[in-house]
């Protein structure tokens, strides 16, 4: 098992536009110090190609395990295949990435949301201009077994603030860009690379430490706190406010402790072969005597 010097949680958002309040970053040293978050470079807020410029940055500098809150792939083996009916669909979850940013091309700072105006695709997904008619609550294997902590929203999905889909654009975007240069976990196996990046699921994280988070509870400073003892890691100030429209920065935080007590965990990485299409959130455990 590789040995990480950095781990970073990563708030995303699917956004238009170059500057998003609802991205935070956090970073946390390996050991158990209080996770620390990072200001974006000169502006306010986060532009996500800037998230991806400070990530190539940091890992010159160290070896990073960074988690990043979208959905890195789409459901695959309920269907064998990601766009079931479509007559050469992609394949692999590297085919799904080129496909979605070859649509997006010219949006800039990854958005990816073009694909809605794509007469085949477009009918696979709940858009705000559209509710395709073959979109359905599609689950990925990963998905099903983290319904027993905490049940994401299907990926699908780009309306409302559950709506993950449009950061999964945006992101699956990000991972294209990447390219072999990094591990994108699962889908790639080589770790000892500088930059690894796992999907991540902050609720997740907060459930598991048996942290509520409806109405920003998670927000709290001792509930922030007691999620983090949960994670083996120092606490915050109680003086700590946390900042973001969806209290992002308590998302970001509790990811890079979550991350970085997990990823020491063997079992945290074993996973099915079905996660190489459809990805894996990291720190769901996989039972093969479950499914």
């Amino acid at each position: 098992m590789e040995k990480f010097e950095l781990f970073v949680g990563i708030d995303w958002s699917g956004a238009k536009g170059a500057s998003h309040p609802g991205i935070a970053v956090s970073e946390a040293k390996f050991g158990k110090s209080t996770p620390k978050i990072v200001s974006p470079p000169q502006k306010k807020f986060w532009s996500r190609s800037e998230v991806k410029n400070y990530l190539v940055k940091r890992s010159k500098e160290k070896k990073i395990l960074a988690g990043i809150d979208f959905a890195f792939s789409y459901p695959f083996i309920d269907e064998m295949s990601f766009f079931p009916g479509v007559i050469e669909p992609p394949k692999t979850a590297f085919e799904l990435w080129a496909l979605i940013d070859s649509i997006n091309r010219d949006k800039p700072d990854f958005y990816g949301g073009n694909i809605w105006k794509d007469p085949i695709f477009s009918e696979y997904y709940n858009s705000p201009d559209n509710r395709g008619v073959f979109f359905r609550s599609r689950r990925r294997l990963t998905e099903i077994f983290a319904k027993k902590i905490k049940s994401p929203s299907p990926t699908f999905n780009c309306v409302g603030p559950a709506g993950v889909g449009t950061g999964s654009l945006a992101g699956m975007r990000v991972l294209h860009e990447f390219g072999a240069s990094v591990c994108r976990w699962p889908f790639e196996k080589i770790t000892e690379k500088q930059l690894t990046l796992v999907e991540i699921f902050p609720s997740f994280y907060f459930a598991l430490s048996g942290i509520k988070t409806a109405k920003g509870n998670q927000a709290k400073i001792e509930m922030l706190n007691k999620a983090l003892s949960f994670f083996h890691s120092d606490q915050l100030p109680d003086e700590f406010i946390v900042k973001g429209p969806d209290f992002d920065e308590a998302d970001a935080i509790i990811s890079a402790a979550a991350i970085r007590a997990l990823s020491a965990r063997e079992k945290t990485w074993e996973v099915p072969d079905a996660a190489t299409h459809e990805g894996w959130i990291f720190g769901v455990e996989y039972d093969n005597n479950q499914f």
